[in-house]
């Protein structure tokens, strides 16, 4: 995919290229405070949340660790942690 300069992208444009390799945090869910109020999948910019049999999961491959999904949390039930590689 090529991109000139001065060009828009559009939001999820990382479905095509995996960019969670560069990350510095990922964010940890904690399923037990989580209402189901789908805001983390909702304002996610990149839209790699998703559920799955009932509970939010992050795909890592495509994560940017922006930590949007936290801020967005009301029970905070998603921490951003240091990624351990």
């Amino acid at each position: 995919m090529a991109i000139k300069a001065g060009s828009l992208v559009d939001a999820c444009s990382t479905r095509i290229t995996k960019t969670g390799a560069w990350r510095t945090f990922v964010p940890q869910f904690d399923h037990d405070k989580c209402i189901k109020c789908s805001l983390c999948e909702i304002y996610c910019p990149e839209g790699c949340i998703h559920q799955e049999d009932g509970l939010f999961i992050p795909d890592l491959d495509y994560c940017k660790g922006c930590s949007v999904c936290a801020n967005e949390c009301p029970r905070m039930a998603i921490t951003m942690v240091l990624e351990e590689k």
